[in-house]
């Protein structure tokens, strides 16, 4: 009777996540599929409409503008934030006083919950109040409208995500710099190669496979755009700021169209997968691999 039970065990084991892949993951991805092809408020019953739903996102000018307002945030931020996290890596990889502790200060806006940064950035950029507009006017500078001018909200957006999230890219590359052997540097001190060759030529190809991961990491958490506009625009002004994910949140929980969301959903998840793997395969190449 003991022995049945001992086999039993590593079934009991993986139980627990055997449950989570069904109920989160399985369950809402076939859900999901199955919404896109009805009409559903929530409230009243499901209705069948066919591909309906995927007639309206053809025509739907406002989530192509998410998309375009969110590919806007990409360009800004992502080189933005593979630039200023591999800057800092290479200084925080050098023998530098109170090295430890620069380390865990850059990586301490990456565990303060988003909304926090995002309210705190709100405050910054605020028109009469806010501290950069106060700097601005002490020198004798006009006023910016950060958030209220339709060129400038999203770029904006774009520097206060790049705070937010770069201490995790600097430890990323930390690691990767770490990795390359040192070897190299000192064969290229033996034939006077001087700091931007070094790294042109030794840091940037060993580090490759690093920068690629960035990469896609950061491109997956641009896409992912929500708690910045939502809390500091709206979406505004002029739906400059209004990202891809907070217009399906709006469609699905403002206004309650959940088979349209869902569609939404769909539709932007391919349009990840496909600019992805666009870029492993551009980088891919550029590498020889």
């Amino acid at each position: 009777m003991a022995r049945k039970y001992v086999h039993l065990t590593p079934y009991f084991l993986v139980m627990p996540y055997i449950v989570h892949f069904f109920v989160f993951i399985a369950f809402p991805v076939l859900f999901s599929f199955f919404l896109m092809f009805h009409k559903w408020n929530i409230i009243s019953p499901m209705e069948f409409i066919g591909l309906h739903n995927f007639y309206r996102l053809i025509n739907d000018r406002l989530f192509f503008r998410s998309i375009f307002n969110t590919l806007i945030f990409l360009v800004i931020h992502v080189p933005l934030q593979i630039v200023v996290a591999l800057f800092f890596a290479e200084i925080l990889n050098q023998k530098i006083r109170l090295r430890g502790f620069f380390r865990a200060a850059f990586f301490l806006p990456v565990i303060v919950s988003g909304v926090v940064v995002t309210m705190l950035w709100e405050q910054l950029y605020g028109f009469d109040t806010g501290l950069l507009n106060r700097m601005l006017v002490s020198v004798g500078l006009p006023k910016v409208g950060w958030l209220i001018r339709p060129e400038l909200a999203m770029p904006s957006i774009a520097i206060m995500a790049t705070w937010k999230n770069v201490g995790l890219y600097i430890v990323l590359f930390l690691v990767g710099l770490q990795s390359v052997p040192p070897q190299y540097y000192e064969a290229a001190d033996l034939e006077g190669a001087n700091r931007w060759q070094k790294f042109f030529y030794i840091t940037l190809p060993g580090i490759n496979p690093t920068v690629l991961m960035v990469l896609i990491l950061s491109t997956i958490g641009g896409f992912s755009l929500f708690i910045e506009p939502y809390i500091m625009t709206g979406g505004g002004p002029l739906n400059s700021t209004l990202s891809a994910v907070l217009y399906i949140y709006k469609q699905g929980f403002f206004y309650y169209h959940m088979g349209y969301a869902a569609t939404l959903g769909f539709c932007f998840a391919i349009i990840i997968l496909l600019v992805i793997a666009l870029q492993k395969r551009f980088i891919e190449r550029e590498s020889g691999n």
